[in-house]
């Protein structure tokens, strides 16, 4: 499970143009979910998005995680973060899980992050033509891979 991680000021995602989802400060998270993935990854990768410090505390260093900013999450499903480009120039999506696989593991991380913030998250719709617009904060943008754990 791949997550690509970026500090925004605000994000929204649209969809058939209608804003289906939309926060202030936070993290907009862009999921990719392989066909090895299972709970385990998202339970630990869920738990590295909400614990991530890249907040800046009174000294100005990336202190704070996204509780003390009181901070949000928007949530894309994103297949093509498991492109291969090995072959040729047309990318490869051999790698990214099936629906029957994604979509619950994609569901339980709604809700395994709505746990630990303790608060409702954004999504964006799993399968759908998505508009996504953020202003990326910093820039930071932070790119975790649940098979890279050592």
């Amino acid at each position: 499970m791949i997550a690509v991680i970026q500090r925004v000021s605000n994000a929204s995602v649209t969809i058939e143009g209608k804003i289906h989802g939309e926060i202030g400060t936070g993290f907009l998270v862009l999921l990719g979910i392989t066909h090895l993935d299972n709970r385990e990854d998202m339970e630990w990768l869920g738990k590295k998005i909400a614990g991530l410090r890249v907040f800046s505390d009174e000294e100005g260093k990336m202190n704070l995680d996204l509780k003390s900013v009181d901070g949000d999450i928007l949530l894309i499903s994103q297949f093509t973060l498991h492109a291969s480009t090995k072959k040729g120039n047309r990318p490869s999506f051999i790698e990214a899980a099936r629906h029957d696989v994604a979509i619950p593991l994609y569901e339980n991380m709604i809700t395994f992050l709505e746990n630990e913030l303790g608060k409702p998250i954004q999504c964006g719709k799993f399968g759908a033509d998505m508009k996504v617009a953020l202003l990326n904060d910093g820039p930071v943008t932070i790119v975790i891979d649940s098979r890279n754990r050592i």
